[in-house]
């Protein structure tokens, strides 16, 4: 099929003005089970994000470029989880699929924003620890706080330059004959399925853009650890060597997560085929990913957990002196 084809008319020329989101079920029984199982993931997240944010604004031992970095990710964890879960929660609650075009094309937006910054601001991370590991008389000099700032400025501005073409060629689809969209939110995928474009075009752009984000990406954090890995593999001790692997490994296993199952939702030859286990992929890496990560980074993380464990030990002390 060729590009240069004519297309039809943008939706909002048809009388298409709204979409009907099908979510995961339309089982009474699963949708509650759903709906609690969301609600919980969803809070834990937000709860679990917000302390770690809270520990790095208020603890004077977690102002380093290392925590600096995790907060904005937190930032971002809960920001994604956000732009995807409470549209959803609330259908099932409200038993209102419709969506208007704009609402949809607002979700799309920022779901990719903050998923591809996210990737980017992973890369940042590993960058940070390699600094830390293989350059450490010189981390404080390389890593100053307005060096971070730029960094995480730049993550931001990446992830927007990646969704600007994909978005900017969505906004020109048609949608003709069908407005239900077999998914639990917005995505690009579910999108060009019941579009009457020719969407060949904008699905290579997708495919581009997430092989682009996720090659930049990946090479940024695999030669950032094979370089601490190498360097790590040189200390005299076991000793030190363990303590360099556990500055690392919550990192790592969140990179092994996050890459994990976003090159299988991404990396698919095309848009129009079933996207069942991409729904169920798309609603753990939205859901479970953003709850799981503060436990990982607190529970592996002896200055994270001494923190936390002061801020109650010193809100305890204040209640008691105001009872």
């Amino acid at each position: 099929m060729q590009v240069g084809l004519k297309k039809p008319p943008v939706m909002k020329n048809y009388t298409i003005t709204a979409f009907i989101l099908l979510g995961l079920t339309d089982d009474p029984h699963m949708q509650v089970l759903i709906f609690v199982f969301l609600f919980f993931t969803y809070m834990l997240s937000v709860t679990g994000n917000l302390t770690i944010i809270t520990l790095t604004l208020v603890d004077s031992h977690l102002k380093t470029p290392m925590y600096f970095f995790l907060q904005n990710f937190s930032i971002l964890e809960i920001s994604f989880t956000s732009a995807c879960i409470p549209r959803y929660l609330y259908s099932i609650a409200a038993g209102d699929k419709v969506i208007t075009y704009t609402a949809c094309a607002v979700q799309v937006f920022f779901t990719d924003l903050f998923a591809v910054t996210e990737f980017f601001l992973l890369a940042a991370m590993s960058y940070d620890r390699y600094v830390a590991i293989c350059k450490p008389l010189h981390y404080v000099t390389i890593m100053s706080s307005r060096v971070c700032k730029k960094l995480v400025l730049c993550c931001w501005l990446s992830g927007l330059l990646i969704i600007i073409s994909p978005l900017s060629l969505g906004l020109n689809l048609a949608f003709c004959d069908s407005n239900v969209i077999d998914h639990f939110l917005c995505d690009a995928s579910p999108l060009l399925k019941i579009s009457c474009s020719d969407t060949w075009f904008m699905e290579k752009t997708v495919i581009i853009c997430a092989v682009l984000t996720l090659i930049l990406t990946l090479m940024c954090v695999v030669l950032s650890y094979a370089y601490i890995i190498k360097t790590i593999l040189r200390f005299p001790s076991v000793q030190q060597r363990k303590r360099a692997f556990s500055t690392c490994s919550s990192h790592m296993i969140v990179v092994s997560i996050t890459y994990g199952t976003c090159m299988f939702i991404y990396m698919n030859p095309t848009a129009k085929e079933e996207v069942t286990v991409n729904k169920v992929l798309t609603l753990l890496i939205s859901s479970i990913s953003p709850m799981l990560n503060p436990f990982i980074y607190t529970l592996r993380n002896k200055q994270v957990k001494d923190a936390f464990k002061d801020s109650i030990k010193r809100m305890a002390s204040f209640l008691k002196k105001y009872n």
